[in-house]
């Protein structure tokens, strides 16, 4: 493993800090002097919310650890299946989110007794 010295760490996280902060600085700037965005905008910025959740949680749901192959791996697939459903019909957060742990908790703590 490469070790670097304060100096260099210090330069490499303002390379990397100060254009970050440009960007978005850049984009409040701009808002600020426009007033309101675009409709197109608005449009596109409203699907922001469910990607983040989507990037958030599909690995997490997708991904098998190779110790849990088999038990709780599948659990999680048929609690987000059950939970997409709960979220299409009835829209409401809160709704999808109770339900789906509670088809997660029931498949992985009480299927195992009954067995």
């Amino acid at each position: 493993m490469t070790t670097y010295d304060a100096l260099t760490t210090w330069a490499l996280v303002a390379a990397i800090a100060v254009p970050t902060f440009l960007v978005r600085f850049s984009f409040i700037g701009l808002l600020g002097r426009v007033g309101e965005l675009p409709d197109w905008a608005e449009r596109v910025l409203a699907f922001v919310p469910a990607a983040v959740l989507a990037a958030l949680v599909v690995p997490k749901v997708v991904t098998l650890q190779p110790t849990l192959v088999g038990t709780f791996g599948h659990a999680k697939i048929v609690a987000a299946v059950v939970a997409v459903g709960v979220a299409y019909y009835t829209e409401d957060v809160l709704a999808t989110i109770v339900v789906g742990m509670a088809v997660l908790w029931a498949i992985r703590f009480g299927l195992p007794l009954l067995a």
